[in-house]
């Protein structure tokens, strides 16, 4: 215990950049995936195949894996930005493709006289998502949105070995300066993250409820 309350300040700075790392690649995660859901229900081929095929090759690969190409390829077209920009990105690319179906899960349940009503008034097909689909289908589609957050938030992790020091990069560096309080550091490490998680879980356990009511 000794060794939490002695590195504090680093507990402290480790759960603000990952709050901080999650918070910003969920928001660029979800912009990019109701894009990508967008196109996977375009009437348009072109942009259907390559939102399926964003999904399908994204949503297939280990999310490591898109960490190295974010952090050791993109230097190579010069590319050059901070270890935590490169962890924004790669969370960002990895993640879209999961809110990307989350979303297009609730495109699809809103029934198809809705867009065939937005048509006969005249908006286009981006008009009547926009306007009439999208605000329906997020209504459904809140507890898997949150699922994705939840699970970001823990993948997060991934950027401690590719030079960000967040909270599992923290919890290394105690863990490693203590070695005979490994077991507290890494409870330490795991509140950290339930401190994020659990909120996120009753978030979505209420706004559910709240839609429910209005609905």
């Amino acid at each position: 215990m000794d060794a939490i309350l002695d590195n504090l300040d680093l507990y402290r700075q480790g759960f603000l950049t990952t709050l901080t790392l999650a918070a910003l690649s969920a928001v660029l995660a979800l912009l990019l995936g109701t894009l990508l859901a967008a196109m996977r229900v375009s009437p348009v081929l072109p942009l259907r195949a390559a939102g399926t095929a964003y999904v399908e090759i994204v949503r297939n690969t280990p999310l490591t894996v898109v960490f190295f190409f974010s952090v050791f390829v993109l230097p190579q077209i010069d590319i050059t930005l901070s270890f935590f920009v490169f962890a924004v990105i790669a969370l960002t690319v990895y993640h879209a493709a999961f809110f990307c179906e989350a979303v297009r899960s609730g495109i699809n349940s809103v029934a198809a006289g809705q867009a065939e009503a937005a048509r006969s008034i005249g908006l286009t097909f981006g008009q009547s998502l926009r306007l009439v689909i999208l605000p329906q289908a997020f209504r459904t589609v809140i507890p898997p949105i949150i699922n994705v957050v939840i699970a970001l938030i823990k993948n997060t992790s991934i950027a401690a070995a590719f030079g960000v020091l967040e909270e599992t990069g923290v919890g290394e560096q105690v863990a490693n300066a203590n070695s005979d309080q490994v077991i507290p550091v890494l409870l330490g490490v795991a509140l950290c993250y339930l401190v994020i998680t659990l909120p996120a879980g009753w978030l979505a356990g209420a706004l559910e409820r709240r839609v429910a009511f209005s609905a």
